[in-house]
């Protein structure tokens, strides 16, 4: 049945927002191993990992895979019970390659594709001119951005993100909500949903929490669930950290 649209409005809107998405860096070309990897994610975590939406980052192969072959890794992450919605960002034949797959490719993973040096040109050479240039053309430094608060409960479902900056929670965070800052997160009550601190790839990023019940928690991309965090760390004041590709927890 048809419902009339009144005079001056459109059928739907469009908005663009921070979306929460996981990403599936596949370093093996194999789709039968991805699934059972990620099947057994899912069993472990299955409230974190059921039916999430995924980028398949196919950056840290050696060579781009094939169509077929990429076929069957997003049809992997299906079977594993996850949703694959696009490729992360990368060079023309990606882009070429997301194309025919009918997916996009998701721009919030550029900035780390880049940073890495994967794909990216590297930058012209200095010419004399320019090195000799006054320091008074020079661009004023960036200023440093204050850290952002949030002085209430984080409810069930909601989402808070501090981007280019670190975030302070002065309440609690309920199971089912979400912290994400491109910096270090602070929560100042207790952390029972999920806290994802260096979204953007910083691993000197921290979390510091006074009553740790997380359900998931993540700096970089590193990330521990729940059923992963021993039990002597509960309710207590604890901090996390990276070293090397290890997620530390440490009392406080």
């Amino acid at each position: 049945m048809n419902t009339a649209v009144s005079s001056g409005e459109t059928p739907c809107d469009v908005r663009f927002g921070q979306v929460g998405l996981a990403c599936v860096r596949v370093r093996e070309a194999n789709p039968a191993a991805i699934c059972e990897d990620l099947e057994r994610r899912l069993h472990s975590a299955p409230q974190m990992f059921s039916r999430t939406a995924v980028v398949l980052d196919l950056s840290h192969l050696s060579a781009l895979p094939d169509d077929g072959t990429v076929d069957a890794l997003l049809e992997a992450v299906r079977a594993a019970g996850m949703l694959p919605v696009g490729l992360a960002y990368g060079d023309s034949q990606t882009e070429a390659l997301a194309q025919r797959m009918g997916l996009p490719t998701i721009a919030r993973f550029r900035e780390a594709f880049e940073r890495a040096g994967v794909g990216a040109a590297a930058p012209p050479p200095a010419t004399g001119a320019a090195r000799e240039a006054p320091a008074a053309s020079d661009p004023a430094p960036a200023q440093p951005l204050t850290g952002q608060q949030h002085n209430r409960n984080v409810r069930s479902g909601q989402q808070i993100y501090a981007r280019d900056r670190d975030l302070t929670i002065t309440a609690g965070v309920a199971n089912g909500a979400e912290v994400i800052a491109d910096g270090s997160i602070h929560v100042y009550g207790a952390l029972r949903g999920r806290a994802l601190a260096g979204a953007q790839g910083d691993e000197d990023a921290r979390i510091f929490c006074t009553d740790f019940r997380p359900e998931l928690i993540s700096i970089a991309g590193h990330y521990r669930v729940f059923e992963e965090i021993p039990r002597s760390f509960e309710g207590r004041a604890v901090q996390c950290r990276l070293e090397g590709e290890k997620l530390l927890i440490e009392k406080l």
